[in-house]
């Protein structure tokens, strides 16, 4: 997962319509939560394009769905999201005052360590 300027993750999903049933639905699902899926090239590769906030609702709307083929993908996407980069964590923190390392953590799968780096630096400039 690479992460820009613009704070977009990119996040390649192998196989992607051999691995889901319903894929049609399951597109619309990414779609309605303001994600970006293309197929790289001509390939049955696609990629995502998504920020933080995007991950984390498409992966709620996957795990409340009834259909067990998507739960690779929700699994897939929760794998990625523990790969945030320093800068995404920041902006996290940056956008809520007030937040705790153990919340930090828990949001955002990093470590304690990381998460404390964060906090200082909000804290302390």
């Amino acid at each position: 997962m690479k992460t820009p300027k613009n704070h977009i993750h990119y996040i390649a999903l192998p196989s992607f319509l051999r691995r889901v049933l319903k894929a049609y639905a399951l597109k619309i699902l990414i779609r309605e939560q303001g994600c970006e899926l293309n197929r790289i090239g001509r390939s049955r590769n696609w990629q995502l394009k998504a920020t933080f906030q995007q991950l984390e609702q498409t992966i709620s709307q996957i795990e409340q769905s009834e259909e067990t083929s998507w739960q690779w993908l929700a699994t897939h996407l929760l794998k990625q999201r523990k790969n945030l980069g320093f800068d995404m964590l920041l902006i996290i923190a940056e956008k809520k005052p007030g937040i705790t390392v153990s919340e930090l953590v828990q949001r955002t799968d990093c470590t304690i360590a990381e998460a404390r780096r964060v906090i200082d630096i909000l804290e302390f400039g």
